[in-house]
């Protein structure tokens, strides 16, 4: 959940880039975050022995 919702964001900022001035390092920063939280998500779910679900790429 809060890694989609991060990537969702950082998408937001990268158009918002194509029109108004945006400082990279702010979409890199998201990139990173998004990042960190799929991981620390999968590494939460190992540790509760959660069964994972395949992500369907979109298209």
């Amino acid at each position: 959940m809060w890694p989609d919702v991060c990537r969702r964001a950082e998408r937001l900022v990268v158009v918002l880039a194509d029109g108004e001035p945006v400082n990279p390092i702010i979409i890199q920063y998201l990139n990173r975050l998004s990042d960190y939280l799929f991981i620390l998500s999968r590494r939460i779910a190992a540790d509760l022995g959660a069964a994972e679900s395949p992500r369907k790429p979109r298209g």
